[in-house]
Formats: structure tokens, sequence, C-alpha cells
């Protein structure tokens, strides 16, 4: 089903999402640890927040029933404020707590505890949008209009074009009640895919036997000897046969639920109703597709050289992910934590001293839980609340990829407190088509900094393959999977059925096309569909390339302004929130994504990076 746009009195079930960290602090280590006291200073605070919030919900049933006068909705925003604030401090508090360990008692209690005052907070507030919603267009234009709603007018606007597609109140309900079931396809490719699979196992050169998990099989690809990552690749794909039917029953069943959905709500298609749920115009997705594709050359091209660089007569997928570079260069590019605090403000000083002075505070006041411990949930991510400051996880490695997550980890952080400083609390997040552009700047920062400070040829290659590789991840793989959507959308739409041997064909052909004449589509390489489960939320991917494109935009006109408005520009865009339509709060910090111009501007960039890394490998007569 189509996800709609979280407004305030739904914002704090997002944090229902699992945050790990883990809770062993000592004086030795305490800096690098996050100090949760900054969100209560103890649990007597965590409980008079919790009482307050369970004696106001009450009070929110009294308007029902009365959202057609102004001063009603006022009031019923500000009470709806006030509990949503602390409910998402109390919702924080608890997952951060149980992430810190995740074995900790008390803090798998204060999550149930939380959760469940979240559900009773979410049939509360149940009655809102949907009344609303039924007032008549007239009475909705004169809220909007009003000086006790002022604050809202943006929220009113986006609440008047949803009306266009609100049904009877006797639909809504049948849609509500059908809405579980809509989920269910996803949820049983989840039990399929994770629960009932198991990785295979093969044996590594040394004569060990791995599983094939998902951190072992990027291992295997990653690794110098050509059989075994063959070995690798071949047993795993083959592994998928036994799901692969399952698979594709359940992504047929979820296509017709969007189409389905979107047809109900009169939409034209499923991609326009997920358009339409992030402000987004077709435009935005057609020039998308269609520029890539324009420049596949240049993907060809890295594919050929890849080739010639391994000395292969095609490249298969197992050849896609081991470096071209001397495996020692990765060994020397480590970075300790301290190391990284500095380079990291070195190279996002082009973000002015306001910004680096807001990231000083974030490595020196506790907002970041940096190594990974017994207990502690895996990965990286950036959470926070309005009335704290953002609290970043991280597992640091030392590696080259784990201080760019951390800088991209910042980006998120820095976007709140500017954010949040700026906005009211209705319009403090951000957009999921903007969400990453804050984020990948602060990457394409760093990479800049890094290849100008490249010492050798070596160490420039390694950066360049690095570089090449994350454009082609975030923007050629996510568009071909995003092309891949549009055709099985479209055959559901006119009455055609999806089986695992059309997606096997037809994901296939995306791969030829994409990876042109060097590329050997391997029969078993036709599976990879089923390994995506970000199909079964419709039209999501296409976000990570349309962020990134508009973050190298902005960096770009950064680097390129010696007058310093560009760079205020940008810090302005991440003071907006939600408080525009995404686009609209692009274009005025500096990009029109409805252009295929940004795009235009990376892909070339991308062939640039392709010929230099061409150039460098001739010089080392490696070509």
């Amino acid at each position: 089903m189509m996800k709609k746009r979280s407004y305030v009195w739904l914002i704090v079930i997002l944090l229902l999402i699992p945050l790990r960290t883990d809770a062993e602090e000592t004086k030795i280590n305490a800096k690098y640890q996050w100090n949760l006291a900054d969100i209560y200073v103890s649990e007597a605070n965590f409980k008079h927040d919790y009482q307050a919030v369970a004696d106001a919900l009450p009070k929110l049933s009294s308007y029902e029933g009365k959202l057609a006068r102004a001063s009603n909705v006022a009031k019923l925003f500000a009470l709806n404020e006030r509990i949503a604030r602390k409910l998402e401090k109390l919702s924080l508090y608890a997952h951060l707590k149980q992430d810190l360990n995740i074995e900790d008692k008390t803090a798998a209690h204060l999550k149930a505890q939380v959760e469940t005052l979240i559900s009773d907070y979410a049939a509360k507030t149940a009655f809102i949008e949907p009344e609303l919603l039924s007032l008549s267009e007239r009475t909705l234009a004169k809220l909007q209009k009003s000086k006790p709603l002022k604050p809202y007018r943006y929220y009113f606007e986006e609440l008047r074009e949803r009306k266009k597609h609100t049904l009877s109140k006797r639909e809504e309900q049948l849609l509500a009640k059908l809405s579980p079931i809509m989920s269910d396809p996803e949820n049983i490719y989840n039990n399929a895919a994770r629960g009932d699979y198991d990785p295979p196992s093969v044996r590594t050169p040394d004569g060990k036997t791995v599983s094939l998990t998902d951190e072992n099989y990027t291992k295997a690809l990653e690794h110098p000897d050509r059989n075994y990552r063959k070995r690798a690749f071949q047993t795993r794909f083959q592994s998928y046969e036994t799901i692969e039917n399952t698979s594709a029953a359940t992504l047929y069943a979820s296509v017709k639920a969007d189409e389905l959905y979107a047809k109900a709500r009169k939409y034209k298609s499923g991609l326009d109703a997920a358009l339409s749920a992030d402000d987004v115009p077709k435009q935005v997705f057609t020039n998308l597709i269609s520029t890539v594709n324009t420049h596949l050359p240049s993907l060809h091209r890295y594919v050929e050289l890849r080739k010639k660089a391994l000395g292969v007569d095609r490249v298969h997928t197992y050849d896609m992910s081991v470096p071209l570079v001397e495996e020692t260069i990765a060994k020397k590019m480590k970075f300790p934590f301290e190391t990284a605090q500095s380079l990291i403000l070195e190279g996002l000083k082009p973000l002015g001293d306001d910004y680096i002075q807001n990231v000083r505070r974030a490595f020196e006041q506790r907002w970041i839980d940096v190594y990974p411990r017994p207990k502690k949930y895996t990965g990286g991510y950036n959470t926070g609340a309005y009335d704290t400051h953002p609290f970043i996880l991280l597992n640091y490695d030392g590696s080259l990829d784990g201080l760019l997550t951390t800088a991209h980890e910042i980006g998120h952080a820095m976007n709140s407190v500017y954010t949040n400083k700026t906005q009211p609390y209705h319009y403090s997040r951000q957009s999921i088509f903007t969400a990453e552009v804050a984020s990948t700047a602060n990457e394409w920062l760093m990479m800049d900094y890094f290849l100008k400070q490249a010492k050798t040829d070596e160490e420039k290659l390694y950066l360049l393959n690095q570089q090449i590789d994350q454009i082609r991840g975030t923007l050629y793989t996510q568009v071909m999977y995003s092309e891949f959507e549009q055709a099985i959308h479209d055959k559901v739409r006119q009455g055609g059925s999806l089986t695992a041997a059309e997606l096997n064909e037809l994901w296939l052909r995306l791969l030829k096309k994409y990876y042109g004449p060097a590329y050997a589509a391997d029969p078993e390489a036709a599976r990879g569909w089923l390994r995506i489960p970000h199909f079964y939320d419709a039209f999501y991917v296409y976000k990570y390339a349309t962020s990134l494109a508009a973050s190298f935009e902005l960096v770009k006109q950064m680097k390129a302004d010696e007058t310093g408005e560009a760079t205020k520009r940008y810090l302005q865009f991440l003071r907006s929130g939600t408080s525009d339509d995404p686009i609209r709060l692009l274009q005025k910090a500096g990009v029109d994504m409805t252009s295929p111009k940004p795009l235009e501007n990376l892909l070339s960039y991308f062939d640039s990076l392709v010929r230099e890394m061409e150039q460098l490998l001739k010089k080392q007569g490696r070509l």
C-alpha cells in the first residue's frame, strides 16, 4: 500500500524503527559513547513525562466532531504537539537505552511501555485527518486562511491537495480495514527470504567453510581469487531458486495492491500515487530514467575498463566488486577516530564556521556512540527528537568507508540541528526526497578533499575506484531498479501477470542494457530482483539517485562560488524541514530537479572519473 505523508500527529510512530547501541559506559572511553542523561537525567524524569502523556491523551477526544472551527483546530494542534514532543522523547530514550545493550531488561520494559502509549496515542488521534478531509473544500480553504492556523498554511495546502484523492467516509473505512492485507505480500516475502531461506556455504581458498551471509558474500565478491568469487556467486544465486516462485507471487500481489490502491484513489497509476505522496512531479522520475539511459555509454566504458584491468574476456557479476588497486592500499587507508575527526572538520570547511562549530559539538558533547561492542546494534544511523540534540550510532572500524559513514551521518545530524532551530515542530522533519541530500553532500566534500590530498597514483586510483562505484551503486543501479519497477507496474496495470520466469527475463535484459557489451549476464544473475526488499515500498529507490544528483549540484555550486551565496542558500535549505514541497526547497537552494541538468552534470563527472582512472592505469602499464 502506498505510504501517505506522516504529519504532526503521526510523527512519533517513525521512532518505532529499531535503533540500537550499548550501555557499558566507562570512565576511560565515555567520550566515545552516548550520554542518555541528555534526554532524561533519571528514570524519575522519564516517568514524569510518561504520566503527563497518559493524563493528556483523553483530552484529544474532546475535539472530535468540532474541527470545522479554526479555534478548535488550533487548540487541538497545540495540545497534540505538547503530547507528541514528550512522546517523541520517551520513545527515543527507551529505544536508545535498549540499543546500548540489547539484553537490558529495564530498557525492554520501558520500550514496551512506550509502545503501548504510542498505540493509545495513535487511536486517540485517528479521527483528526479523516475529519479534516471530510470537510468541504470551502471550509478547508477558510481554515487555511484563518489567523489561528497561519503557522499551518502549508500543511493545509497539502491537505487540500490530498482531498482530491479522498473517498467517501464509508469507502475510506473500507480501505482502512483492507490496509493490513495490503502489507501481507511484504510480510510473506520477508518470512520466505529471511526466515525460511538458509544461506548456502562455500569453501574459501584457504580451505575454510563459510556461510554466505550478506557480510561474507560481500567479502567473497571482493576477494582477488576469481574462481572463489565465481563459486560464491553461483552458489548464492542458485540457492535463490528455492524461493523465487514465492518471491514472484508476493511481488505480483504487492504490485497489484499498489495499482488497486492508486485506482481507488483516482490516480492514473501506482507511480503517480507514489510521486504525489512525495509532492514530486512525474517529470522528475521520467527525466531520471531517460537521462541515465542517454549516459549508459559511460557505464559501458567503465565495465570495459574493468575487463581490461582484470585481464578477462568478459566481466561477470562476480567481477564488478573486486578492487582494481592493490589490497595494501586499502590497508594503508586507516584512520583512528581522532584522526577522522580532524579530517572531517577540515574537509567540511567549505560549509562555513557555524557548521564546523556544530560538528565540533557533535564530537565533543557525546552525540556519537563510536565503536562496536558486544550487544550493541550494528550499522550506522542518525536519530533524535525535536527537544534533544541528534544521536549518531557508528560501528567505526577505521576504514575510509567508516570515515565517510561518519561524515554522512553528521550531515543528517546537522540537517536536524539547523531545522530544529528554525522550524516549528510540525515542519521539523525532512521529506524522504530531500533527506539524503544533506548526508551525501558531506560525502562529496570529503571525497573531493581526499582526492586533492592523494600523494601517489595508487592512492588516487583507490579513491577514484571508491567514487566511481559509489555513483554506480547510487545512481545507475537505483535507476535500473526504478526502470524495473516501472515495467512491472505497467504490466500489472494493463492486466498482465508476473511469474518468476518473466521477472528473470526482464532483470537479465536490464542488466545487459545497463552494463553493455563487455558484461556477461550469467543466467543465475537473473534472480537479482528477489534480493531487493525496497520493491515492496513502490517507487522509493529513485530518491537515492535524485538526492545524489541534487547534493552533487549544490556542492559543485558552493565550490565554484567565491561570494559564499551558494553556501548560504544551502544552509537555508538545511533549515527548511518540510515547510514547503521538496522540489521548491531545492530550487530555492539552487538546483532544479525538474530539469535533467543536475543529472547530466553528475553523469559527466562519472565519465571524467572513468577516463581519469583509465589514464592512470595506462600510466602504470596495466591496460
